[in-house]
């Protein structure tokens, strides 16, 4: 029988959060490093990375009654990240540093880590031995995959919308066979 209020899923488990936690704690160490503390760009990066992260928590959490409030969530967490990824190209940009081109040994690496990795400690080891030009490519890659993960989340969550409808339409359709069965009876 179809729930009212179902049990959710851990948001943890998602590969688009996994994977923006990773962003958020590779700009958290970006900036601590490499952003002067006074420069407002260190604040805002940081906001970024925590708002693509957090719009995800907050969009499951709101999933449960509200449909509308999940995907405008997680589209904001999109469009933070984009923010961000702005924000590490200017870095590359204005310090006159390469940004990995398209077929660069560098930047398919570094997809594939993307691909098969999700742990923060494991990208953490990495930037901790690099220089910030790196770090900032790696941040790049890894926030233009988060881009990909949560538009695919985005449709998955259209598909859904219109196959079973929001919050209200389930308030409906249960009430309405609630009545059919007592009818019944």
């Amino acid at each position: 029988m179809e729930e009212l209020i179902p049990q959710r899923g851990n948001y943890k488990k998602l590969i688009s959060y996994q994977k923006t936690d990773v962003i958020y704690c590779l700009t958290y160490y970006f900036v601590e490093h490499y952003i002067r503390y006074n420069d407002r760009t260190k604040d805002q990066m940081l906001q970024s990375a925590r708002s693509g992260k957090q719009n995800i928590i907050e969009g499951c959490a709101a999933s449960v009654t509200s449909a509308k409030t999940e995907i405008r969530l997680v589209n904001v967490a999109k469009a933070s990240l984009q923010e961000l990824l702005e924000d590490y190209e200017d870095y590359l940009k204005t310090r006159n540093h390469r940004q990995w081109e398209e077929n660069s040994v560098e930047l398919q690496t570094m997809r594939r880590l993307g691909r098969n990795h999700n742990d923060v400690d494991f990208f953490m080891q990495i930037a901790q031995t690099r220089p910030p030009e790196t770090i900032a490519n790696m941040c790049i890659v890894l926030i233009k995959q988060a881009d990909y993960l949560l538009f695919r989340q985005l449709k998955r969550l259209e598909k859904d919308f219109l196959n079973s409808g929001g919050f209200s339409e389930k308030m409906v359709r249960l009430r309405n066979n609630m009545r059919g069965r007592k009818n019944e009876g």
